[in-house]
């Protein structure tokens, strides 16, 4: 199959180019990149007054299969990467069974590989995610894991921790943490603060996140393994990881639109739609998320996708599941909360939604070359449009979102030089 896209603007963020040009791909892979390209025979998109960049990597998903398919399914996961201009994602393995063998990547693998999407599973570090036994990081990286993480459930015995980091650290991969101490934290529903005091609830203190990442960063500093800290919260936790990567430590960070979008605030209006773990946190922390990501030290932007059924958000806010669905709305909440504000300029942008994990995970996507692989996004930067959650493709419609305007609205993904969604 030959596609070729005429007049857009082609913007790679990992080399650099930012060009009109048409683009030409093949037997899905990139072959011509030049102006006024013109291939008999090839199906044309014309991407005048668009942009053309990598497909999007999301490290961090759940697409809830094996085990709760009654929230959501590899394909209806994978569906709505495709709307979003998702063309790589690292599935959590907090599934049932737990994702923590060979077996089950590959099982994950084999449901990913009809929908056009790359999914990449993320093994656990322990085995069924109980923080006793390590699962065999080497035999899950050669199953296709990018990754190890218990994601949802942190270890927290810190020697089995250090034991994992010098595990990763040998098979050449980075460690996950989802960073909050449990005794903290307990299932609570909301940040510690005004919101929850006003509510009358227990809160998840900030420094329960600080103290992990704390701690993460020392253990990584003293076993050279490269630690990630999943969807940073506070400012604090942003400016411990300022200093360790000052100090030379292989450390890593990502954070999701709600933490640069939304503050506790939201939970008053929404209630358990709003709920999340780490919690929505206050206006201060909100602006440091942003400071991190104008400096640097934020290097991802991922969604957390966390499907929930809707009768699991109709519970009363202490009893609700933590988790918001963010596939379809990511890149649209990110150009309207940061490229449209002028915080940071697009190429940055779209940086830190695919060449920066990418590279992080060592995948060998996000950017755009002759030769490369054929995953595009293209998408309109200024279109307005009003987030609808009947209109999800994902099963899940437990979103903040639901009737915020934004700006930025995907309009072809393609993956391996097929088009896998268009918006008509």
């Amino acid at each position: 199959m030959r596609l070729l896209i005429k007049g857009g603007r082609l913007l790679d963020p990992a080399s650099g180019m930012d060009q009109a040009s048409d683009l030409l791909l093949e037997h899905g892979h990139i072959t011509r990149i030049a102006p006024f390209l013109d291939e008999e025979g090839a199906q044309v998109i014309q991407a005048s007054g668009l942009v053309v960049a990598p497909g999007l990597v999301d490290m961090h998903v759940h697409l809830r299969e094996p085990g709760f398919e009654e929230k959501e399914t590899v394909a209806t996961g994978c569906a709505a990467a495709a709307r979003g201009g998702v063309t790589t994602l690292v599935a959590m393995p907090n599934t049932r069974p737990t994702t923590d063998c060979p077996e089950l990547i590959r099982l994950v693998r084999e449901k990913a590989s009809p929908t056009g999407i790359h999914v990449f599973p993320a093994g656990a570090v322990t085995q069924g995610q109980r923080g006793e036994a390590l699962t065999d990081f080497a035999a899950l990286r050669d199953a296709g894991a990018p990754a190890v993480t218990d994601d949802g459930v942190p270890v927290q015995n810190l020697a089995l921790l250090r034991q994992a980091m010098m595990a990763a650290r040998a098979a050449g991969i980075p460690l996950l943490d989802h960073c909050e101490d449990r005794d903290m934290v307990r299932n609570y529903a909301v940040n510690e603060g005004a919101v929850s005091e006003k509510l009358g609830l227990p809160g998840r203190p900030a420094i329960a996140e600080e103290l992990q990442v704390m701690r993460d960063a020392m253990l990584a500093e003293e076993t050279g393994a490269h630690v990630h800290i999943c969807h940073i919260s506070t400012g604090k936790a942003v400016d411990i990881v300022r200093r360790a990567k000052a100090r030379g430590v292989s450390i890593t960070c990502e954070t999701c639109p709600q933490y640069f979008t939304l503050t506790e605030e939201e939970v008053l209006r929404q209630g358990a739609m709003a709920r999340v773990n780490p919690p929505l946190r206050t206006a201060e922390d909100r602006q440091a998320i942003l400071d991190g990501l104008a400096d640097g030290t934020i290097d991802a932007i991922v969604t957390d996708h966390a499907p929930h059924c809707q009768w699991e958000k109709d519970r009363p806010l202490p009893e609700a599941p933590s988790g918001m669905v963010g596939l379809e709305t990511s890149l649209a909440l990110a150009l309207t909360g940061l490229y449209h504000t002028g915080l940071l300029p697009l190429s940055r942008v779209l940086g830190l939604m695919s060449a920066a994990p990418a590279a992080i995970l060592g995948l060998g996507k996000g950017r755009i070359a002759e030769g490369g692989d054929g995953d595009l996004v293209i998408f309109d930067p200024d279109e307005e449009w009003i987030i609808n959650r009947t209109q999800f493709v994902s099963k899940g419609r437990n979103t903040p979102f639901h009737g915020f305007t934004v700006r930025g609205k995907v309009k072809y993904t393609i993956s391996e030089g097929a088009v896998i969604y268009r918006e008509d």
